[in-house]
């Protein structure tokens, strides 16, 4: 891949003045992906970073500030790099590149000696798995580093996914002998009783999330082995008690919707040479009026212990839609109005 123009930096122009950078690209099929599907992904980087990309064969013409036009090629030349190592391209790894490089700053604060070319990744024998947000990003390390990690935050930000990935990741490296996934059978406004079937089945729903994720970053064959021979073990909350977990990699979803005493108990399973992952949304808890989020009172009382991380997700890690992230926005928004109403109606 080459710059075209006089070097491959930006020229500094006059003040407000646009830029206007063409890049072209060695390898036609690998271009084609990279501006994606009708363009996409291009009209994609145009409105997340205000530039303009004009497509025309292999090259790409980006016009906008400075600033803004640095950002976009950081962003096309990272994502060609992921396609020339053989990676696909998703919209999420798009979505990411860009936040990747909001985040590293402005062109005159960049230090590309100093900032690292990319998020954090997980690397699976089926494919890695890349932090697509600065969020995600602390999540990973706080996972490497520390033997119990917190992941709070809204829907869709990747939480049960990396998690899931990550305890993978230990199991592929027989850093763990087993996994152990769970999840409080609460439900959402339902009963399980109505449910049909045994317990078994009955439970199955709730765990569903943990199903996909796992059939997503392993292979099928070696998944349905592992849950044969217990090696990767989905049990719901209850099961837990009594139990010491060791040599584990072992994950708590939806951990909003335990109570103060569950959770405690859940911790306390923690055994020799075990790693173990909490995640949930404080702003969904589905527990009957009047009883306190075990996940909360968890995250406050062992908040500077050593050994134990904590990553907060906001909005601006959301992944899974454009409009997914607008409505935890709204949903923050109208619950901070209120939470305001209330202190202002005290007297």
């Amino acid at each position: 891949m080459r710059t075209l123009g006089p070097g491959n930096d930006l020229i500094p122009d006059a003040e407000g003045a646009p830029t206007q950078l063409v890049l072209a690209f060695d390898d036609n099929r690998r271009a084609s992906m990279l501006f994606g599907q009708y363009g996409q992904n291009l009209a994609l980087i145009e409105r997340r970073l205000g530039v303009v990309a004009e497509q025309r064969g292999n090259h790409v013409t980006l016009q906008g500030s400075r600033d803004a036009v640095e950002q976009a090629r950081r962003v096309l030349e990272g994502l060609y790099e992921q396609l020339k190592k053989g990676n696909d391209l998703a919209a999420g790894d798009v979505e990411g590149a860009i936040r990747l490089a909001i985040a590293q700053g402005s062109l005159f604060d960049f230090d590309q000696a100093a900032t690292r070319s990319g998020f954090e990744e997980i690397n699976l024998r089926k494919r890695p798995v890349r932090a697509r947000t600065t969020g995600q990003d602390a999540y990973i390390r706080a996972l490497r580093k520390n033997a119990l990690v917190f992941g709070t935050g809204p829907a869709g930000t990747g939480k049960t996914w990396l998690a899931v990935a990550y305890a993978v990741l230990l199991f592929e490296r027989k850093e763990v002998d087993r996994i152990v996934l769970s999840r409080p059978a609460v439900e959402a406004g339902e009963r399980l009783g109505f449910l049909p079937g045994d317990l078994r089945e009955k439970v199955d729903p709730y765990l569903r999330p943990m199903y996909d994720a796992l059939f997503d970053l392993m292979d099928a064959r070696i998944v349905e082995r592992a849950l044969q021979t217990n090696e990767i073990e989905i049990a719901p909350l209850a099961f837990m008690r009594g139990r010491t977990l060791s040599n584990a990699a072992v994950i708590l979803d939806e951990a909003q919707n335990t109570t103060a005493m569950q959770m405690k108990m859940f911790l306390t399973r923690l055994g020799e040479n075990s790693r173990m992952i909490v995640t949930g949304d404080p702003s969904q808890v589905d527990l009957p009026p009047g009883q306190t989020s075990g996940l909360s009172e968890a995250v406050r009382l062992l908040h500077n212990v050593e050994g134990i991380g904590h990553v907060t997700f906001t909005a601006e890690d959301v992944i899974r839609h454009e409009l997914v992230a607008r409505i935890v926005a709204a949903y923050d928004k109208a619950e901070a109005a209120r939470r305001q109403g209330a202190r202002d109606e005290r007297p």
